[in-house]
């Protein structure tokens, strides 16, 4: 009897830790510095902290709708055009892993809007969402352009892994100055991920913990798993959207970039790299990225057009910027996450 108690007492134990730890690596997993992923770019020959510091650009800050602190970066390499990127990063991220593409964009005569989601970097906030709440924010960073430059602008959004699925998820309420998406290797499904991540990556059943996992994840961040589903935007959506994955992600499957594009309506695009794992096609393949990224851009935006300026513009310094946050992991050499 007594150890029939102690077996069940130890079971009860390691099921609440780990559903605790999932809640936890879900919502709350601890961010990467921005020392750690400039150095994770600068050995992949991608961009280096000294290149982006050297840039001429705003420190932008902005109230998201339920009242948190959210910051970015204006670059406006390109003086009076009216198009504009905003480059949205993945899961323990900050706008440094997103100015890999910056040239990308700016060398087409864009100008680029650099933003830490909600929780990340300099932004405030608690627990991420997976776009449920963070396509509200896009939708406050891309009033904050119109407002600042004009009803006339065109704005695409490119986002990666999170930031993938957090453009997709803007989808449904995307307005009319949004004129094409960009998703690297997003998910379709948030419940589908995380069954996949428990049982294929982490060995664990998903039956009973996902369901344990999300009752937590409800009651602790205010959203559950299956009100986040990218797919569900994209079958109703019309505007552009280009699917950016590599081949050999096991992290988000392939799959689910591949499930997207057949059930979206006209007009998509599919772009895979061959032997790319998670969030490192470009890495992989720069010259395919970069041109399947213009040609859909030439395709669906076509070439900016610019006003006369004499000067380069400025854009509004709204509020002063706090020191970066202090160092806090060691360096592991990888670009993926979520």
């Amino acid at each position: 009897m007594y150890i029939a108690i102690v077996l069940l007492l130890t079971v009860v134990m390691v099921a609440a830790a780990i559903t605790q730890i999932g809640y936890l690596q879900i919502t709350r997993m601890r961010v990467k510095n921005d020392l750690k992923l400039f150095t994770v770019l600068e050995k992949a020959g991608l961009y280096s902290r000294e290149r982006y510091e050297s840039l001429r650009k705003s420190e932008v800050a902005i109230t998201s709708f339920d009242g948190l602190k959210l910051c970015g970066a204006a670059i406006e390499n390109n003086p009076g055009s009216k198009h504009w990127m905003i480059l949205v990063h993945g899961y323990t991220g900050s706008r440094a892993v997103s100015t890999q593409f910056i040239d990308l964009f700016t060398e087409e005569g864009y100008n680029v809007l650099l933003i830490d989601q909600r929780r990340h970097g300099r932004s405030e906030g608690r627990y991420t969402t997976y776009g449920y709440y963070e396509k509200h924010d896009v939708q406050a960073w891309v009033r904050w352009i119109t407002q600042q430059y004009g009803q006339d602008v065109a704005i695409g959004l490119h986002g990666q892994s999170l930031g993938g699925g957090t453009v997709l998820e803007y989808l449904s309420i995307a307005e009319p100055q949004v004129k094409l998406v960009i998703a690297d290797c997003p998910y379709s499904d948030l419940t589908d991920l995380m069954r996949h991540q428990l049982t294929r990556l982490n060995k664990i059943p998903s039956v009973p913990f996902l369901s344990w996992v999300n009752a937590r994840i409800r009651r602790k961040a205010g959203f559950s798993l299956d009100q986040v589903s990218p797919i569900r935007a994209v079958r109703n959506s019309t505007l552009p959207v280009l699917f950016v994955h590599g081949t050999q992600d096991h992290y988000v499957p392939t799959r689910m970039s591949i499930e997207m594009f057949k059930v979206k309506p006209e007009p998509k695009q599919l772009l895979l790299i061959e032997g790319a794992i998670h969030a490192n096609a470009y890495h992989i393949d720069p010259e395919l990225y970069r041109a399947g990224v213009h040609a859909f851009l030439r395709k669906y935006i076509g070439q900016p057009v610019k006003t006369y300026q004499p000067e380069a513009a400025q854009v509004p310094q709204t509020e002063e910027t706090p020191p970066l946050h202090p160092f806090q992991l060691e360096l592991d050499g990888s670009l993926e996450t979520i």
